[in-house]
């Protein structure tokens, strides 16, 4: 197939795209809006967590990392020690901390561990696991030291 000169078919085919009508089930645009409102409320309450650590004077390094093992919402570094911290939120303090699963603390052990191998300290590093709980109110209750070192 020959193309006409001086036309870019790559933006016939994204012009096309967008005339097109699209079908969508009702069922799936409501999954995805929950996602969006999820995610987004995720990012809202990761960002309230990391304003309380810094107002404690604790220092952001990172936000969702993600090593091979897995994602840290937050990586700060407290004056003596590197602090993990997981974010969880729901309608209520107790119902966030419900969330936290046995799996999931065993990815956020081996990021960490992937984390403080890029330090110049490395394994010998001091490290915390937090977890900050978000209620709906976008109130926040953080328990350090809520889980064990690896």
């Amino acid at each position: 197939m020959q193309r006409a000169p001086g036309i870019d078919t790559r933006q016939l085919a994204f012009d096309f795209e967008l005339a097109a009508p699209t079908v969508r089930s009702p069922g799936r645009a409501r999954r995805q809006e929950r996602g969006l409102r999820a995610w987004l409320s995720g990012q809202a309450a990761e960002e309230s967590v990391a304003r309380h650590y810094e107002a404690r004077g604790v220092r952001v390094l990172a936000r969702r990392w993600r090593g091979e093992s897995g994602e840290i919402d937050l990586v700060l570094r407290a004056p003596d020690t590197y602090v993990f911290c997981e974010v969880k939120r729901a309608a209520s303090f107790d119902l966030a901390l419900a969330r936290l699963r046995r799996g999931q603390l065993d990815r956020i052990y081996h990021a960490a561990s992937e984390y403080i191998g890029l330090t110049s300290e490395g394994q010998l590093a001091p490290v915390r696991f937090d977890v900050a709980a978000v209620d709906a109110t976008g109130a926040v209750q953080l328990l350090e030291a809520a889980f064990g070192h690896f």
